[in-house]
């Protein structure tokens, strides 16, 4: 049995400046940007502040045109893929420690470990 549940809506920003991205969809959303780490790869995003029990908000400087997709996590990465493939998703490429997919539709989504602390609270169980 594995768990998995909406972790993230990311916004993909094709821009050169994602500093100026983050101010932005922060005051749209009325959620305060939140440092990251200077390790090297984290310049490409940014996490607004989430109320507790929402869903994380998260930017990432990308190459490919400017949206917005969704992040599932799940307590087995693997186990959550294949579900998903038998409804007819596909896996696209695998990034450090996720996937991601691509739903029958088109839209690109990923699947990440947990994301926030209360994992597992208010999350599905799959055998």
């Amino acid at each position: 049995m594995h768990h998995s549940r909406l972790a993230c809506l990311a916004i993909d920003c094709q821009t050169d400046d994602l500093d100026r991205e983050a101010a932005f969809w922060g005051a749209a959303l009325g959620m305060a940007v939140r440092p990251r780490s200077p390790e090297e790869g984290e310049e490409n995003y940014r996490d607004l502040e989430e109320a507790e029990g929402q869903p994380i908000v998260l930017l990432q400087k990308v190459t490919h045109p400017s949206r917005v997709h969704l992040d599932i996590e799940a307590d087995d990465i693997e186990a959550e893929v294949k579900r998903l493939e038998a409804l007819g998703a596909k896996r696209v490429a695998q990034v450090r420690t996720w996937w991601v997919m691509e739903a029958p539709s088109g839209h690109r989504f990923c699947v990440v470990k947990p994301q926030r602390a209360d994992f597992p609270k208010g999350a599905n169980s799959w055998p």
